[in-house]
């Protein structure tokens, strides 16, 4: 469990207070409209509404203390670029901050963002990969060059073992998962027999991965 300070809880703040509720996390929920906080606080640890380009009031906050300070500020660049320098001058440990173009992220770097996001550039670049192929179910990206993709399992390798195939050695491919109705289980193992009629998880270069797949 990780406590998080979420400044900006507009759609995607929303969104992003939901998934850490969900995974069991401590959420210190900021935002200056009172509506916005009033609908967050069935999600979020404790909430305050306040102006997080004030540096008094996010000293209120003790900075220091939070594991992660997520920015999500959206459609006011300047209050994001004032709160982010103001969360790494006062102690934050590691600031995410959200950027909606290419020259923002650049900017928020060089004022003290450990790291970017920008949630409508990873949906399209995700959507791009999903919908464009017929043999790509899910895609995680890690870096420039590796993914995770699901696919399905060909049909010419029902009722082989994964140590039978072997496509680490062949293509430097890790099968980390086997799926089959929602459901993942990840202790496979080389003796694992694989069906057809599941999916797979796979772990590789991208390049190999759309090479061994005919992606």
């Amino acid at each position: 469990m990780k406590s998080v300070l979420l400044i900006g809880v507009n759609r995607f703040g929303s969104l992003l207070a939901r998934e850490l509720h969900a995974l069991g996390h401590q959420i210190m929920a900021v935002d200056k409209d009172e509506k916005r906080i009033n609908d967050i606080l069935p999600l979020v640890t404790d909430a305050q509404i306040g102006d997080s380009t004030s540096e008094a009031f996010l000293r209120t906050l003790d900075i220091a203390s939070y594991d992660i300070c997520i920015v999500t500020i959206g459609g006011d660049f300047q209050s994001s670029l004032e709160t982010t320098s103001l969360l790494k001058e006062l102690g934050g440990r590691l600031v995410v901050s959200r950027a909606d173009r290419d020259v923002q992220a650049k900017f928020l770097l060089r004022n003290g963002a450990d790291e970017v996001i920008n949630p409508e550039e990873q949906i399209a670049e995700w959507a791009a990969i999903r919908y464009a192929s017929n043999h790509i179910l899910d895609y995680i990206k890690l870096d420039d060059d590796h993914a995770i993709f699901e696919v399905p399992i060909p049909r010419d390798w029902s009722g082989r073992s994964i140590g039978s195939i072997d496509i680490r050695k062949r293509y430097g491919i890790t099968i980390m998962a086997v799926k089959e109705n929602g459901r993942m289980n990840l202790s496979v193992t080389p003796e694992t027999v694989l069906d057809e009629r599941k999916t797979m998880l796979v772990l590789g270069e991208v390049r190999a991965i759309q090479k061994c797949f005919r992606l």
